[in-house]
């Protein structure tokens, strides 16, 4: 299933899109925004595959906006001025629609997307969103070495900082992708960084992560196995 937003700042341009986006099998349309910068916004908290995007709105053009996206994330560009069309696939557009568009040409742009989809190795995320007490911060995933617990906060070793979330561990891991894994009850060490392996700790560079017995054999699997 695509998942995928459509950002328009005219209200009836999207109902056109959610219309039918409604008759597409494979595509699940799970937000509308009118304003921009809402939109772009809600992209920095929540991972989709697809944009339908407007390139004359304002604020922030369409243009601007698809310049500030993850790379890996499509971008259907719709718009009423052709002239756009150009400076659209200059910026990797999957597809161009003008509209008035119908059913049948927005189909096919879908089926673009969902065969370029297709093609691609399985995705994992790259990064999560962590709150703390100065905002949601950005944790990228090849800089977090561990995230620890004590007690209801848990603790997220970078490489170069430290990050306390109010939070449990059990919360995070449910929003870490599958190359980390618990060590410890109160450990989950990012098994992509790790460089050595002993019986009682892994090494990342020179910082120490326990390993209980409890997971022992789990880890050193994963470990031989990376």
């Amino acid at each position: 299933m695509i998942q995928a937003i459509a950002i328009d700042d005219e209200s009836m341009a999207l109902e056109v899109v959610k219309s039918h986006a409604s008759k597409v099998p494979f595509l699940e349309l799970i937000a509308v925004f009118t304003d921009g910068v809402e939109g772009l916004e809600y992209l920095k908290t929540n991972s989709v595959d697809l944009v339908f995007l407007d390139i004359n709105m304002p604020d922030i053009s369409g243009v601007e906006l698809a310049a500030l996206l993850p790379k890996e994330t499509l971008v259907i560009f719709t718009t009423a001025y052709s002239d756009y069309a150009v400076q659209g696939f200059e910026l990797d557009a999957l597809d161009y629609l003008l509209k008035p568009f119908n059913l049948m040409r927005f189909l096919k742009a879908c089926q673009k997307a969902q065969e370029w989809l297709e093609l691609q190795p399985s995705r994992e995320p790259q990064f999560i969103y962590v709150k703390t007490t100065e905002g949601q911060l950005k944790v990228r995933f090849d800089e977090l070495m561990c995230c620890e617990a004590t007690g209801n906060y848990v603790t997220f070793h970078l490489r170069n900082e430290k990050i306390i979330s109010r939070s449990t561990l059990a919360e995070i891991e449910k929003s870490l992708p599958s190359f980390f894994l618990r060590t410890h009850r109160s450990y989950i060490v990012n098994m992509k960084l790790v460089e050595k392996a002993e019986r009682h700790q892994l090494l990342i560079g020179t910082h120490p992560f326990p390993v209980s017995s409890t997971y022992q054999d789990q880890v050193m699997e994963r470990f031989e196995n990376n």
